[in-house]
């Protein structure tokens, strides 16, 4: 059994409390009112039974999509759509496209000082989420500055897999806000091309730029991060470097995006869409099936009484 409230809990209690507090006259209709509370009580814990056959619908869409995310400290920058982090940005947004390609195999690669494969292909949407919700930057001691050259072997590894199995196309999209601060120069990603039918690198940041906050390593203090190349030092200013992620599109033939507009990326995933194979499948599986609407009826019932009564008695 497991509980999905529709209110928190500790919302829920007090508005019980306080309706328990309203106490009315009599004992009877107290009485009553005790239960009406408690049934409501249980209506919003959303109590939810295990089923063995649960059936519904599954959607299946052959394609591999495989998501590339920069998480170097300077994806913390606040100058997304104001003072919103990028990564937070690009985590709302991962998850809208996971769900239009719902069905879809996914796969995520994080990059910072080195290139990590955190999920192979899977098509459970959920766990790729789960997965690019806990990217996070190292720590800065560890930072080695920003370069998009480090996932580069690991991005044509793994779009060779899916593209070397011949049963869907293979979607990359690159997310990243472009900047390079460790002198290193861009590589050249054609290589990886052959491999990719569609997607987009999807660049995140302003030329304005922002600054970027971090927790303290040795506290829980959020503190600003500080451009250490001259004296006195200044909050440093990260900033988009469109020029690298056009050029980095331009060697994988893919769409460049900026993203300060979510809907920017709708005209591609409705491409993708239209050219994919998506199917709808039956499913059976273990499951949970809800149970509130067993106590809604008697409430509903004592609130008809409760409205009958009143009336009467008015």
């Amino acid at each position: 059994m497991i509980v999905n409230p529709i209110i928190p809990i500790w919302l829920m209690v007090i508005i019980c409390v306080i309706l328990l507090v309203l106490k009315r006259k009599g004992i009877v209709p107290y009485i009553r009112q005790i239960i009406i509370v408690i049934l409501i009580f249980i209506i919003n814990l959303r109590i939810m039974i295990p089923d063995e056959n649960v059936d519904g619908k599954t959607q299946e869409v052959d394609a591999y999509v495989l998501f590339v995310i920069d998480d170097t400290i300077s994806m913390l920058a606040q100058d997304y759509n104001g003072n919103t982090e990028r990564l937070t940005a690009v985590k709302e947004d991962c998850e809208y496209i996971i769900d239009e390609l719902y069905g879809a195999r996914f796969s995520v690669i994080s990059f910072n000082n080195e290139a990590k494969l955190m999920s192979p292909y899977t098509n459970d949407a959920e766990f790729a989420k789960s997965v690019i919700s806990s990217i996070y930057p190292l720590d800065e001691l560890y930072a080695k500055g920003s370069s998009m050259n480090v996932s580069k072997e690991q991005l044509i590894n793994t779009a060779k897999n899916a593209y070397e199995k011949k049963d869907g196309s293979v979607i990359v999209f690159f997310i990243s806000d472009g900047e390079i601060n460790n002198n290193d120069e861009l590589s050249s990603f054609a290589d990886a091309s052959q491999y990719i039918d569609t997607g987009a690198v999807l660049g995140y940041g302003t030329e304005a730029g922002g600054k970027m906050y971090i927790k303290s390593y040795y506290s829980e203090e959020i503190k600003v991060i500080q451009d250490t190349s001259s004296y006195p030092l200044k909050d440093a200013i990260s900033k988009i470097d469109e020029s690298n992620l056009k050029k980095l599109a331009d060697d994988m033939d893919i769409s460049y995006v900026n993203m300060n507009d979510r809907s920017n990326i709708d005209d591609i995933l409705k491409s993708i869409k239209n050219t994919s194979n998506v199917s709808q499948k039956d499913a059976s599986s273990e499951g949970y099936k809800e149970t509130y609407y067993i106590f809604v009826i008697p409430v509903l019932l004592l609130l008809i009484y409760e409205f009958i009564d009143y009336k009467r008695r008015a």
